[in-house]
């Protein structure tokens, strides 16, 4: 009675595992992707080997048929290893959904409605749930929303200094993002430093493509980087982070850009790509050891926005226990840890040259050295687990 399946669905692709929690271990993984395309796409892995097929999908319940298939040709059994609930991963609950919360149709209508705050993720998400609930007619479906942990945040952090009535009537606000990372990896920090949770101020810094840090105090995030949307805050891959909006008045008015153009410009030809033409933080520093002016700058400003964070946030916490890196970019790349933590020594953070160099994939590991007054450690994520213990959490309720 442990077992869960965990979809995360976009607009033309979902991905999914088979989780037995009772052990926590993954009996099965995969993609079903270019739904809607002439010729689709899904890979099912299980039992240490991988499958592949190519075929039209047309929509999302054709994909769940595809992903039923592979099950029952490649394994597990799903009549063996029954799902008790399926978990699905949503982008954005507003300010109506503060944890995770079994699906029914009012939950659907309102993931539908706040399609106005995410469209680029709630429309597929639906579409997942609506051909999962239909798959998986017998069992209870949750909802695990991104912004679900940062609801803990008090007014004088969500709120924008804009007029109240403008902001109510088109729900403006900070929302906060990378939820589910932030709440599996600080639970596991503590857990790693033999600590109760409740005890703990935390920094978090999830860096991957998309990039957000969270402040958070006995387990509750009290601020994040991440604001309305996810563009505000870091530097990321492809999008601006923080900037001042008389910029984007500025580009309507004298280069004629639309709302559409502007979309395009900070979302995807912004961060990184914008300053040095590339966002594979590995092109990054391979570039700056050979010398590129873009790219020693486009990681400059990086590392300058972090330090930034780090500060406001030990500010906001009024102090730090625990530091956490995690994500591709925050598991894999020494230099931007170490960049991140350089200026901090007046707080009696001291990064292990050695340590950090030696992080081993996959676990956890301290990079702090042992006269550091803050511990700082690389911790893997694990959204699709975080997303299956949650599930299980309210099914069991």
């Amino acid at each position: 009675m442990s077992i869960v399946l965990v979809v995360n669905s976009g607009s033309s692709s979902f991905k999914y595992q088979l989780l037995d929690m009772a052990s926590e271990s993954v009996l099965a993984a995969g993609l079903v992707e270019r739904i809607g395309e002439s010729e689709g796409r899904a890979e099912h892995a299980a039992g240490g080997e991988k499958t592949e097929i190519t075929r039209p999908i047309p929509d999302h319940t054709a994909g769940f048929r595809v992903m039923l298939d592979a099950f029952a040709e490649h394994g597990p059994s799903l009549d063996e290893h029954a799902p008790v609930a399926v978990g699905h991963r949503v982008v954005h609950g507003g300010a109506r959904f503060f944890e995770a919360t079994v699906i029914d149709d009012l939950v659907e209508i309102n993931i539908e409605d706040l399609s106005v705050l995410a469209p680029l993720h709630n429309p597929g998400a639906i579409q997942g749930i609506r051909a999962a609930r239909a798959a998986f007619a017998g069992i209870p479906h949750v909802a695990v929303f991104d912004t679900a942990f940062h609801q803990s945040m008090l007014p004088e952090a969500y709120t924008y200094a804009i007029d109240r009535e403008v902001a109510a009537r088109h729900r403006i606000r900070r929302y906060g993002f990378h939820g589910t990372s932030h709440k599996y990896v600080s639970e596991a920090a503590a857990a790693f430093v033999g600590r109760p949770l409740a005890e703990l101020r935390q920094i978090v810094f999830h860096l991957g493509n998309g990039a957000s840090v969270t402040a958070i105090d006995g387990g509750r995030s009290v601020d994040t980087s991440m604001g309305f949307t996810p563009l505000e805050g870091l530097v990321m891959g492809t999008r601006s982070g923080d900037l001042d909006p008389a910029i984007l008045l500025q580009l309507m008015r004298r280069a004629d850009m639309t709302a559409g153009d502007l979309d395009a410009l900070l979302n995807k030809r912004s961060g990184l790509l914008g300053l040095a033409g590339r966002s594979d933080m590995r092109d990054l520093q391979a570039a700056r050891a050979d010398g590129d002016a873009d790219a020693t700058l486009a990681l400059a400003v990086y590392a300058h926005r972090l330090r930034a964070y780090a500060g406001a946030f030990m500010a906001q916490l009024g102090g730090v226990d625990v530091i956490s890196f995690t994500a591709g970019v925050g598991e894999n790349v020494a230099a931007v840890r170490a960049e991140a933590l350089a200026t901090l020594g007046f707080a009696g953070v001291r990064v292990d040259p050695e340590r950090n160099a030696s992080v081993v994939r996959g676990e956890i590991t301290r990079i702090s050295s042992d006269d550091s007054a803050v511990t700082v450690l690389v911790v893997p994520t694990d959204e699709e687990r975080e997303i299956a213990r949650q599930a299980l959490d309210v099914t069991n309720a």
